[in-house]
């Protein structure tokens, strides 16, 4: 079994979890590929000694590979799902944040959850994948050019709102008057669009969320809309630029320039361990249940 490894480093947090992580996979002879610069740190803190074969940092893995895991948060997974792209190399993650609604085995039993592995006791869940193009071309999302989380466009350089003006399917929608706009997959429901007062949605359920930030009018809700819709934006504003998010990858755009948004041909595949469900992770992560009433 061939597994590719991929995190983050924070001394209390994320120490113990890789030092269980590599102890069980070497005393189960799992063949450890480690993303080149995270090999590097954990070679500089001395985490680790044996030498390990490496994948670079700027490529797609292959179909070789049983699956990629990720150490940290849900932050890092967005991070890893750049190295998975369009191989179907499932991509698991090991919790080393704080909410994490993406990254299901918890640091609390490792060994247990990883046993599922080495047995090959999972299942898979697809992601929606939404895609940008941008016209004028922008070369920040030339490669790239994904979000699993959401796209965002937000102001820049300046207090003003921006103007945000939506179309779905080449029919106009609203000129939304805010902070900025957020496009949201099921899978990113549960990030900055519910922040934003955006609804959840199960990771199956075929839809989009559009979510409006501080919409200065107040009418300006969350809409759902199919998953198959082409999202067209131009924003307008005091200043030149505006900034365009894809999960973490950000960059400034100029004003007037068209934005395209809509889902991928392929998805990402979300490894499932037993009893680690998308409910139950609501459940616990939310403190639904807490108050002793329900």
């Amino acid at each position: 079994m061939k597994i590719a490894i991929y995190g983050q480093y924070y001394q209390n947090s994320t120490e113990p979890i890789i030092k269980d992580i590599f102890k069980f996979f070497n005393t189960n002879n799992v063949e450890m590929v480690i993303e080149e610069n995270f090999l590097n740190m954990l070679y500089e803190k001395q985490l680790i000694k044996k030498e390990y074969k490496t994948f670079p940092s700027n490529s797609a893995l292959d179909n070789s590979f049983e699956m990629l895991i990720s150490i940290g948060g849900d932050g890092t997974i967005l991070r890893a799902a750049a190295f998975v792209r369009n191989s179907g190399v499932p991509l698991l993650g090991i919790n080393a944040g704080r909410l994490g609604f993406l990254a299901k085995v918890q640091k609390e039993n490792i060994d247990i959850l990883l046993q599922y592995v080495i047995d090959q006791n999972y299942t898979t869940s697809e992601r929606t994948l939404l895609g940008l193009t941008a016209d004028p071309k922008n070369e920040a999302f030339e490669e790239l050019n994904f979000a699993m989380n959401e796209v965002t466009v937000s102001r820049k350089d300046t207090t003003s709102m921006i103007t945000v003006e939506t179309y779905l399917n080449n029919e106009y929608l609203n000129s939304y008057w805010a902070d900025g706009l957020i496009i949201s997959t099921p899978t990113g429901s549960t990030g900055y669009s519910l922040s934003c007062g955006g609804p959840i949605l199960t990771p199956d359920v075929k839809s989009l969320v559009i979510t409006p930030i501080a919409p200065h009018n107040l009418t300006a809700r969350p809409l759902v809309i199919p998953d198959d819709t082409e999202i067209t934006l131009r924003v307008t504003g005091r200043e030149d630029q505006y900034l365009v998010s894809l999960d973490s990858r950000i960059s400034s755009v100029k004003n007037e320039s068209i934005l395209k948004i809509k889902k991928t041909d392929y998805k990402i595949k979300m490894v499932e361990i037993p009893g680690e469900t998308f409910l139950k992770t609501l459940r616990n992560k939310l403190l639904w249940g807490e108050d002793k009433r329900n």
